[in-house]
């Protein structure tokens, strides 16, 4: 196994990896919108928050050698189910090769942000 670690992504902030990778398969931490530099949270509406989710996966991606095109499974969290139809939209121009996907709304998320996104990738 090795661990991936990006200063263009955020760095954990618990006792966990960026992401880690085995074989032929990258699997990512979930991803919540924090600026890399200043670990920050960075937006207050679900557009805001899941295209900052999306550059900090795309730089996990990209630093492990895969994309988004390489995702087979996505798994997203929600603060409430009513953002749904937001982030898919943000999340369609990212994902286009429609991986497999859970949503789940949860009653909370780290730093009270409205989204989470953690990948499953080929590389």
């Amino acid at each position: 196994m090795k661990i991936v670690e990006t200063k263009a992504a955020p760095a954990a902030i618990g006792p966990y990896s960026q992401a880690m990778i085995t074989g032929n398969l990258l699997f990512t931490s979930g991803q919540i919108a924090l600026c890399p530099e200043s670990g920050e949270v960075v937006g207050t509406t679900i557009e805001e928050q899941t295209e900052q989710v999306m550059k900090n996966m795309g730089a996990l991606l990209q630093a492990s050698g895969a994309s988004f095109e390489k995702v087979v499974k996505a798994t997203c969290f929600l603060s409430d189910m009513s953002l749904f139809g937001a982030f898919n939209e943000i999340y369609a121009k990212y994902f286009t090769g429609k991986p497999a996907r859970s949503t789940v709304a949860v009653k909370g998320l780290p730093r009270n942000v409205l989204v989470e996104v953690e990948v499953i990738a080929e590389l």
